[in-house]
């Protein structure tokens, strides 16, 4: 792979959006705009992160100029009780009857007020959001209990947020949740300018038992050749040590710094063909040289595994048609299966 600025705010919004610098849809917002749902009862994009936002926060997951209700819903997995990864997603003060009254008033003085303004996406997202929210009441407590399952496949995961936030996942796509984000804790925690061997191998540790668990159980259940399974960063980092700088690297020169130029994710499931490395760097492993992967390529290749056509799926805004993958993308056919 290789991007198109060694930033992370820029680098995480085009992973993210297909755009490093303006508002754009994120690509779980283009998928659920394509896609649509097939679980009324719960959101079609959800990310989890455990301790709070990565950097760039909800742009990582927003809608852009798509209507409201393809944002992402944001989960806190740091918390393990389903009433707190959705605060208040239960009513304990009034029946679920009477709340279906109270909600039918305020949609009625919402559509009211839709009247008198043509074409406003917040008014609608707004509305569908509130009928969300109430739906959810029937099915986020029992889809976020991971408590429910059996324990042989509790130890599959094993303990921990990754694990977790892994089998939550698998109990979402399971119910029809279109796309599902995860992050490794809040901020950048594999932005390791420092003690790269120690940091890396302990955030590998973290999430190894739990990936290698949702690939075999998507696979047992039947859902891998139907999911795609994306892993990665936003880029990578530098094959040589960092040298002591102010503010990012405390002067043990055992850190890597931002590399664009060359880096690696990985695919599986969901049409991808397995058992293969497309491209190599340099010998220096610094910068991608051989079948060079742009993430555009990546959006655009996601996009065909997914059904769609990367330069047909757009939407009209502004007066153009907008794409995630703007005037760019090609579809990589070594990777598909």
């Amino acid at each position: 792979m290789h991007a198109d600025v060694p930033n992370h705010e820029p680098s995480l919004l085009l992973m993210n959006t297909g755009e490093a610098r303006l508002v754009r849809p994120s690509v779980g917002s283009w998928l659920t705009y394509g896609l649509g749902t097939e679980n009324q009862n719960l959101p079609a994009f959800i990310a989890m992160c455990p301790g709070g936002y990565p950097i760039q926060e909800s742009q990582n997951w927003q809608a852009g100029f798509l209507p409201g209700i393809f944002q992402g819903t944001y989960i806190d997995t740091q918390h393990e009780r389903p009433e707190k990864l959705v605060e208040y997603i239960n009513n304990t003060h009034i029946t679920r009857e009477a709340q279906r009254k109270q909600l039918t008033l305020v949609q009625l003085l919402n559509k009211q007020h839709r009247i008198s303004r043509e074409e406003d996406s917040m008014i609608d997202s707004r509305i569908q959001s509130l009928e969300l929210a109430f739906r959810m009441q029937s099915e986020a407590m029992d889809v976020f209990d991971v408590t429910k399952e059996p324990q042989s496949i509790l130890d599959m995961y094993g303990p921990g947020v990754q694990g977790r936030q892994m089998l939550i996942a698998r109990r979402l796509v399971e119910r029809g949740v279109r796309m599902v984000q995860l992050w490794h804790g809040q901020g950048q925690p594999w932005d390791s300018h420092d003690h790269l061997e120690r940091e890396h191998r302990k955030l590998a540790g973290e999430s190894d038992q739990a990936i290698a668990a949702l690939l075999t159980d998507l696979k047992n259940r039947g859902l891998l050749k139907d999911t795609l399974v994306l892993w990665g960063g936003e880029f990578g980092r530098t094959p040589t040590v960092e040298m002591q700088k102010e503010g990012s690297n405390q002067g043990t020169m055992t850190g890597r710094d931002h590399n664009h130029y060359g880096f690696t994710m990985w695919m599986a499931g969901g049409g991808v063909k397995g058992g293969q490395a497309y491209g190599a760097t340099d010998e220096f492993g610094f910068k991608a040289v051989e079948k060079r992967t742009h993430v555009h390529d990546l959006d655009a290749t996601m996009l065909h595994l997914l059904g769609f056509d990367h330069e047909k799926l757009t939407y009209r805004y502004a007066g153009r048609d907008f794409r995630l993958t703007d005037v760019h993308g090609r579809v990589i056919q070594d990777w598909i299966a």
